[in-house]
């Protein structure tokens, strides 16, 4: 598995994975487990620096190779 999510990526994965999940905290019903199911992907997308939907499309944000 290679990196393919780079530095700046990450960092707006993190913020956007922090909002999501008190989003979702803050929330009840449905909506608050999607909120929460988006942010704890984007945070391991983030932590983990690969992200499977990028693959298809040949992305890579990553600068290291």
């Amino acid at each position: 598995m290679k990196c393919n999510v780079g530095g700046i990526d990450r960092i707006v994965r993190i913020v956007l994975g922090i909002i999501f999940i008190i989003l979702g905290f803050s929330t009840t019903g449905t909506l608050a487990i999607i909120f929460d199911v988006i942010g704890v992907i984007l945070l391991l997308t983030a932590i983990i620096g690969f992200c499977i939907l990028y693959v298809p499309f040949g992305i890579n944000t990553c600068k290291r190779q």
